[in-house]
């Protein structure tokens, strides 16, 4: 197997996986898609497994594709980060995937990650979005280099790297707010919560929280941003579970304010990696200038 495989093979696969289609999936390496298909398919016959469903609309791996593709991510890695060792490059270059919750990435990390841009403009940061537990599995599945998760997930096979305590409250408008204080929190049973969805941490802690107070979700809608939850509160559309740091200039001009039965929540953010990824010199030095810019 090991001589019939080829790193072409494993970027196809790759693309594909990410894109979820053979025409995209070819026109982000700048092959035809015909080209894409062949080297699909030759990695199916070489490993004796097919790795993907075609659908009209896209693609699903198969259970031997979820397999392939962990190993993938690791081959093309360690690649990666051998070019860059043999080379000893003088100018940190290459590309690192980082993976965070937006409302972290908004609140507390964007100035960081200007400030190392502009120190290191060859390397080249593909920062993406998730939820606490999709940035969790996509770190154990090789597929980034980091994730930021707001809380140590305790797995023997992740590092985990304390970055921030970041402080959660549940807001809603003044009016909202104002029935809370006049009428208690069991007013909340009859008002929509608003948050990143079920599988967001933010979302779980809350509802335990409300729970204890008396009061049953009833009615949960999910908003993909930071800034839609905001406004929508703001209007006076129910109530949500967000960073403090995020509504200072609400708090300040009265547009939101923090539910007073709440006990005070926060979470520890941390930088995850996979003990056993090998990380380029690059990789590393981003670690370092992230941490260094955290514990100032």
């Amino acid at each position: 197997m090991v001589d019939a495989l080829e790193g072409r093979f494993f970027l196809a696969f790759i693309a594909l996986t990410e894109e979820k289609s053979f025409s995209r999936a070819a026109e982000r390496l700048g092959y035809v898609q015909s080209t894409v298909t062949t080297h699909i398919q030759q990695l199916e016959k070489i490993i004796g497994h097919k790795l993907v469903h075609r659908y009209p609309r896209g693609i699903e791996l198969t259970d031997a594709g979820k397999v392939f593709a962990k190993y993938a991510y690791q081959y093309v890695h360690l690649i990666q980060s051998l070019d860059e060792h043999i080379h000893e490059l003088d100018e940190p270059s290459g590309t690192i995937r980082i993976r965070t919750q937006e409302s972290f990435f908004l609140t507390r990390m964007l100035p960081c990650i200007q400030e190392y841009t502009r120190n290191m403009p060859n390397v080249n940061l593909r920062i993406e979005h998730g939820t606490h537990q999709d940035i969790l599995n996509s770190v154990l599945d090789y597929e980034l280099d980091y994730g930021i998760v707001p809380q140590n997930p305790n797995r023997h096979e992740l590092h985990f790297y304390p970055i921030v305590e970041e402080t959660i409250v549940l807001v809603a408008s003044e009016q909202i707010a104002q029935n809370v204080r006049d009428l208690g929190a069991q007013i909340l049973n009859n008002q929509l919560f608003i948050s990143n969805g079920t599988s967001c941490l933010y979302h779980t802690s809350a509802v335990d929280v409300l729970k204890e107070a008396g009061v049953t979700v009833k009615d949960a809608l999910e908003l993909p941003s930071l800034e839609m939850i905001k406004q929508y509160v703001g209007c006076g559309k129910g109530f949500a579970l967000i960073p403090e740091i995020a509504i200072l200039n609400e708090l300040e001009t009265g547009t939101l304010q923090i539910l007073p039965f709440a006990p005070t929540m926060s979470f520890t953010h941390g930088l995850i990696t996979h003990k056993n990824r090998e990380h380029s010199p690059t990789a590393k030095g981003f670690q370092a200038a992230l941490m260094d810019y955290y514990h100032r």
